[in-house]
């Protein structure tokens, strides 16, 4: 199980309840999570579930929405398979492919085997699994592909009720996000914030604003 310092695991807490918590009913339940570059939503995604999940405000579930570079069932110690792409070929209930995690009200579909068709995420069956899952769990949390790869992380972002954009402290340039931001909100994807993997804090509006 991935463990974070105090100050990280401080921080996240804060992301957590400033996207999940609202005290009205336009708080987001389905959320994703996309690196502008690299794999490091993973990690997010995992550590922010697991906050949500402790905070006790009902079932969280996890789903690998990163079908090439999946990452969530290495980091949580699941089989990849079955997973989000067996769900779309098969008739069973999506609660089949969920493996609970941790804490009792903490669950994660994995990615399944890797999809043949690249547009999986187009597909009706694809829209329609994410609202069946929306029925069995409080708050879904989905890794998306990395924002460099701006269709399949667009096409996450609108199936979703918000992003949270993680940058790698060190790594990310500045014009990259600017680009992969002004890409995501011209497709109508409204951004929740920015959070920096490796050192874990969210960057201050501010700044943020500034990208």
């Amino acid at each position: 199980e991935l463990t974070l310092t105090d100050i990280g695991h401080a921080e996240l807490t804060k992301l957590v309840r400033r996207v999940f918590m609202f005290s009205n009913s336009h708080a987001p339940h389905v959320v994703s999570f996309s690196s502008i570059t690299g794999s490091g939503s993973g990690e997010i995604c995992l550590q922010a579930g697991e906050v949500l999940a402790a905070q006790g405000c009902g079932t969280v579930c996890l789903v690998d929405a990163n079908l090439h570079s999946p990452r969530l069932h290495e980091l949580a110690g699941v089989g990849r398979s079955p997973g989000l792409t067996d769900a779309m070929n098969e008739p069973r209930p999506i609660e089949h492919y969920a493996k609970r995690f941790g804490s009792s009200n903490l669950y994660i579909v994995p990615a399944g085997p890797l999809p043949v068709e690249g547009a999986a995420f187009a597909s009706d069956r694809m829209r329609a699994r994410l609202h069946e899952l929306t029925k069995q769990f409080d708050f879904i949390l989905l890794d998306a592909p990395s924002g460099d790869s701006h269709t399949d992380a667009v096409l996450i972002g609108q199936m979703s009720d918000g992003l949270v954009l993680v940058l790698e402290a060190n790594s990310t340039r500045r014009e990259t996000a600017r680009t992969t931001k002004s890409v995501l909100e011209a497709a109508n994807v409204k951004i929740l914030g920015a959070i920096l993997n490796n050192r874990t804090f969210p960057i201050p509006e501010a700044i943020y604003h500034r990208l």
